[in-house]
């Protein structure tokens, strides 16, 4: 340890001259930016490291979901034409999720009342 602190200071005064003749056709502001996204960078690398490992993860399972997923919830944006005219999903206490459709914004509009399948029949 007591070798180390003289070879970095030798190090950052050897390293003085270089960097001042880099730096002399910068401005303020360049450096400053530079030493700002420098620590930036510095400060969100082990963030960035823990997230592609757990890309890495779960990238299978995503790939998984997506393949067997994917046509299902396509056919469902096909069905569904407006997804602004729905509220924000809700889940009840006993698990249930309801997503209701929004009210019209003119109180003296009728709600549209979807069409039942003939004789009364209800699928379940």
């Amino acid at each position: 340890m007591r070798r180390f602190i003289p070879i970095c200071a030798l190090t950052v005064v050897i390293a003085l001259p270089a960097s001042a003749e880099e730096e002399g056709n910068k401005s303020l502001m360049e450096q400053g930016a530079e030493l700002f996204f420098e620590g930036l960078r510095k400060e969100m690398e082990p963030a960035l490291d823990e997230l592609l490992g757990l890309a890495e993860q779960f990238g299978p399972a995503m790939q998984s979901f997506i393949a067997e997923m994917g046509p299902a919830l396509a056919e469902l944006a096909d069905e569904i034409e407006d997804w602004s005219a729905y509220e924000t999903p809700e889940i009840l206490p006993n698990g249930d999720i309801i997503i209701r459709k929004k009210l019209p914004q003119d109180p003296d509009a009728q709600p549209e009342i979807p069409e039942g399948p003939p004789d009364g029949e209800t699928e379940i």
